[in-house]
């Protein structure tokens, strides 16, 4: 699952058991989540991998953070909101680029 946030952008898998690895391309993104939630989670470094940070979390720890997020959405345009977080704003190039490529996919099946 990749998620968006006013936090950072975050790539989540499940592994084994209820272990699921929250995972991101910029540590601060991860650094904001922790402290967001108050969770007791080292960011981990993994040089080799596809997103080179992560957190391990459970599965109680994965729906409160879930359920936080939710809860943190109060802003009527996310590109918007990107704009106005500083140490999101780098990013912001790159969620254009993502809404132009799914808003082709949507011309493309309107057009089917």
């Amino acid at each position: 699952m990749w998620l968006a946030t006013q936090y950072g952008y975050y790539s989540i898998v499940k592994k084994a058991g209820d272990t699921y690895f929250v995972r991101a391309r910029v540590r601060q993104d991860l650094v904001n989540l922790v402290k967001l939630l108050d969770l007791e989670a080292e960011v981990l470094e993994w040089d080799q991998a596809d997103y080179r940070y992560r957190i391990v979390v459970n599965q109680q720890s994965f729906l409160v953070i879930m359920m936080k997020l939710s809860t943190t959405l109060d802003y009527p345009n996310f590109k918007g909101r990107i704009e106005q977080v500083e140490d999101q704003r780098n990013k912001l190039g790159a969620y254009h680029q993502i809404w132009a490529t799914m808003a082709n996919f949507q011309s493309e099946e309107a057009a089917t």
